[in-house]
């Protein structure tokens, strides 16, 4: 059986290696000036280097509270954040730093776009589906 983090719904794994958060969550100098750019506090910067790295890594937002302390821990330590700082953005600043993530990985959100997409996908192998056995 496939493990949860390698479906369509990505998941943090439980154990997070060492080496996987140098080589997945590491944010790069650039990463770090193009977040500090774009924020105006310590909470802010390290919720939107969260964000970045999440979403290279999974694909996907999840939410603050769903991200592993040890990597909330290692991204702080990594742009040398004081120890006491959590990462906090309210929704609308959730939103633009979601939105900021996107333009920088080159990928629009179009929802309507994205169903036209599915349906016609879905049509055209439902009619390939759809033949029986003679």
């Amino acid at each position: 059986m496939t493990s949860i983090e390698r479906t369509a719904y990505p998941r943090f794994k439980r154990l997070i290696t060492a080496h996987e958060l140098h080589l997945f969550f590491a944010p790069s100098r650039d990463e770090v000036e193009w977040a500090a750019a774009r924020t105006d506090c310590d909470e802010h910067l390290l919720a939107q280097l969260l964000a970045l790295k999440s979403y290279q890594r999974m694909g996907c937002f999840p939410k603050l509270g769903e991200i592993p302390e040890t990597v909330v821990d290692f991204v702080r330590r990594a742009v040398d954040l004081p120890e006491g700082t959590v990462p906090k953005a309210a929704n609308r600043t959730a939103e633009r730093q979601r939105t900021a993530v996107r333009q920088r990985t080159g990928l629009s959100y179009n929802q309507a776009r994205a169903r036209k997409i599915a349906e016609a996908v879905m049509r055209s192998e439902a009619v390939s589906k759809n033949r029986p056995a003679e």
